[in-house]
């Protein structure tokens, strides 16, 4: 049997151990790792929130970039990242990016296939329709201004500082909202037509109330909770729609799909620069703890990452 380094989650802390090394199945590749992402829900799978589905590896990490048989490649995982080595299925391993190098990649798997996927083909967003986009500053918002942009979308944001607020600004986004001295609602130049939101039941009510005749919210996170009032009146007035999605639940094929539109619709955008990559920090694999510190803090801008 052989081993590898990857990051083990004890009881009280992460440190970085020697375990088996992953073994493909199925229509799997092994792809060596040479950095990983670092996503919140990390942090909710370390916390016992977010366990990862049945038969995928209890270690953590849902994006990586490295190589497969000596190929740069990037990919979305279900698990197992945090690691020198990983089995991804084969669907769900793209090429770079074009003009990005092999340890920024790992920015953009989890960002890009979230972000297509809920805002262009679950909300539809539009030419000309504008956007909300809550948590301005996280990799999920740094690249959601940017695709919404790309696409003729005007774009909204929120953020938990006015510094935060002006690099969203340099980014695309036209209405900048401080939540912590703002009500968003009463903010916004007009009702939006989608909202992209990580906040969960604590925003439901005034998320509603923010939404155009027709407009779609899209629940991708539960930052502020699982258990919320709806008023059904209101959205009936509205027309409206909500709609709570997880990427990591899907099945293989329907992220493999998912993964083949981003490369065919938001790779060339990379290559045009509508669309750069946003990393705040790129850390040893050994400092995952710290890396997770920095999201739990709400300390970073964009991406953090994790070199192997």
């Amino acid at each position: 049997m052989e081993f590898v380094k990857a990051i083990v989650v004890t009881a009280e802390e992460m440190t970085l151990a020697e375990v088996a090394d992953s073994l493909p199945g199925p229509g799997e590749v092994l792809v060596e790792v040479a950095a990983a992402g670092v996503n919140r829900a990390d942090l909710l799978q370390r916390q016992g929130f977010y366990p990862p589905p049945p038969g995928v590896s209890d270690i953590l990490g849902l994006e990586v970039s490295g190589y497969l048989d000596g190929q740069p490649v990037c990919a979305l995982l279900a698990g197992g990242g945090y690691a020198q080595k990983v089995a991804v299925p084969r669907g769900q391993v793209m090429p770079l990016p074009p003009g990005l190098d092999v340890v920024t990649a790992a920015a953009i798997p989890e960002v890009a296939c979230t972000v297509y996927s809920n805002l262009a083909m679950t909300a539809h967003l539009q030419p000309g329709e504008w956007v909300l986009i809550h948590g301005g500053g996280s990799g999920i918002g740094t690249f959601a201004i940017q695709w919404a942009r790309a696409i003729g979308a005007r774009v909204a944001v929120t953020a938990g500082s006015d510094e935060k607020l002006a690099r969203c600004a340099e980014l695309g986004a036209e209405v900048l909202i401080n939540y912590r001295e703002q009500d968003f609602v009463e903010a916004l130049p007009r009702p939006v037509d989608v909202i992209l939101d990580v906040v969960g039941a604590k925003y439901l009510e005034r998320n509603v109330s923010a939404l155009a005749d027709g407009g779609r919210l899209v629940v991708i996170g539960l930052q502020g909770g699982v258990k919320a009032e709806l008023n059904l009146g209101s959205l009936l007035s509205r027309r409206g729609c909500v709609i709570a999605t997880s990427l990591r639940t899907r099945s293989d094929v329907q992220k493999a799909q998912i993964c083949s539109a981003v490369v065919r619709d938001v790779w060339p955008l990379y290559d045009a620069g509508a669309i750069k990559p946003v990393v705040d920090r790129v850390l040893p694999l050994a400092q995952a703890e710290a890396a997770h510190r920095l999201l739990a803090d709400s300390g970073h801008f964009g991406k953090v990452l994790l070199e192997v």
